[in-house]
This record gives C-alpha cells, structure tokens and sequence, in this order.
C-alpha cells in the first residue's frame, strides 16, 4: 500500500505525503454530499435567504460562510453534525486503514481512537480554535504506537493554512508542556497548550506545510510536531483527522489505552510528568 520510499520516508520524517490513497468519487464525494446537505438544512432551518447550488465536489461547503455570518455557532452545529455523516464514518474504520497501519507497525493488534475523529472547519483568519504546535500522543493518548490520518476536503493551498510539521521530531520521544498560552489567552483546554521549548525545536527540526488535495492522507506519527496553519484564504479549510494506534505497545498497556482530550481525561493525571504548570 506504500512504496518501499514512502515507508522509509515515514520511518525517518515522522510523516508521508500518500497522493490520491482515497478514491474520490467512491469515498471521499458522499462525504461532501453529506455536509452539502446538512448546510442545506440549517439554512432552511434559520431562515437564511441563500440560495445554495446544486451539489457538487467543488461547492459543496456553498452556504457555510452565510451561516457562521449570521451567527458563529451555527458553525459548530455543523462541525458536530458532519461527524455522523455515515460515508465519514466507513473510511474512519475502512479496511484499507487497518491494513496500512497493521503493515506500518507490524502488529494485527489494531484499534480507531474513539472520539478521536471528526473534521476540522477551520475558517479564514480565525486563531481561536486553530491548533498550536502539538504531537497527537498529548492529546490523544491511546499509546505512543499511533499514527494520524489527516485527509482534506477542499484543495488546500498555501494560503489556506496546509498543516505544519516538523520533520524528524519524532525521534526524542514524549515532550513537556505548559498549560496555559500568555500569548493566546482565549484559548482553553488542548487548544492553549504550549510545547516547552517550541522555538528551539522548530529552529531545531524546520517546518514544512505540504499542499494536498480530496483523495490524498497524511500520515503522521503519533510524537510528530505540527499544527494547524493560519488559513488566509477566502475558504474555510475543511479536513478529515482520524487516529489509529496498536494495542502491544506497553505505553497503551500501561495507561489502559485511555483517552484524553475529547474523553475529559486530563493530561496531569495520566501523565504529571508532562506538565509543567500543573495547577
């Protein structure tokens, strides 16, 4: 399912760029019809006055803009609706994705983070929920055998924000955080953690921030720095995120592979260790 340089790429990188994994019009167009309909809905449902064109895979977030314009929680009875979607929920747990991270960590013992799931909306110039620079295994917890599927719904060029990684930073293994953002206090929870020391680690390790289009994964490990860009663009940046992990890794053995964020676990009590400003 990978070419020998794709899994050497991954292998020493932390991620790999996999072109054209899904098949679009069998997998990834239900999924945009799905949300083309739930934003037709909640249109009609506060009486908004646009008139949304006929479906299609390039439109198909048509109307989503008058929604959060009129009200900006309108936006996150989208982003919880679009979860449910049924063809979203059969390429979450699609035989192609067990079978690829069965061969990239050579184990039969698979698991799907429950809750770990859904797809980002971010909009344009919006920092509130954009992601900080993170690696999946603080928020997710699971085990540090996890991999990240990350797979967009729109073609996400630069200005849109493509997700940011640090190359190769997977290799030194679980890294402490402060809790709190000084520089960001609106944000709370996951999204107002801070890595200790970013800067030195992303001068250390470099970034990139490849473009992608519908069809192709992402795959990042689970101790891979990234983060979300800043989407400067005119087009809320839609993207699907999923994680896998192993059962065997005693790191999930020993937490009992718990969840974190999206579980209402904290952080400091799995892992005080990892905090540093443990209030």
């Amino acid at each position: 399912m990978l070419t020998q340089a794709q899994r050497a790429e991954f292998d020493r990188d932390g991620y790999v760029v996999v072109p054209s994994f899904y098949d679009y019009e069998a997998e990834i167009r239900p999924i945009q019809f799905g949300i083309w309909s739930i934003i037709g809905l909640l249109l009609r449902k506060y009486g908004i006055p646009f008139r949304q064109p006929e479906f299609s895979g390039g439109t198909f977030d048509s109307g989503y803009a008058e929604l959060i314009a009129r009200d900006r929680r309108y936006g996150g009875e989208v982003y919880d609706a679009v979860k449910q979607i049924p063809a979203f929920m059969r390429l979450v747990s699609s035989g192609r994705n067990e079978r690829l991270f069965a061969a990239l960590r050579g184990t039969d013992a698979v698991g799907i983070a429950a809750g770990g799931y859904g797809i980002r909306i971010d909009n344009p110039r919006e920092e509130k929920f954009r992601s900080l620079w993170h690696y999946e295994y603080r928020d997710q917890l699971r085990s540090v055998d996890g991999v990240v599927f990350w797979s967009p719904l729109v073609p996400v060029t630069q200005d849109m924000g493509p997700v940011q990684i640090c190359p190769g930073s997977h290799v030194d293994g679980l890294r402490r955080s402060h809790l709190r953002d000084p520089e960001h206090p609106e944000k709370t929870g996951a999204y107002a953690m801070r890595i200790e020391n970013e800067k030195a680690l992303l001068d250390r390790f470099g970034i990139v921030a490849p473009t992608s289009n519908p069809g192709d994964l992402v795959l990042m490990d689970f101790l891979t720095l990234h983060s979300s860009g800043s989407n400067v663009g005119s087009r809320s940046r839609w993207s699907m995120q999923f994680r896998y992990f192993g059962f065997t890794h005693p790191s999930g053995i020993e937490i009992k592979w718990t969840g974190c964020v999206a579980n209402g676990v904290q952080l400091k009590d799995v892992h005080p260790e990892l905090v540093i400003d443990n209030a």
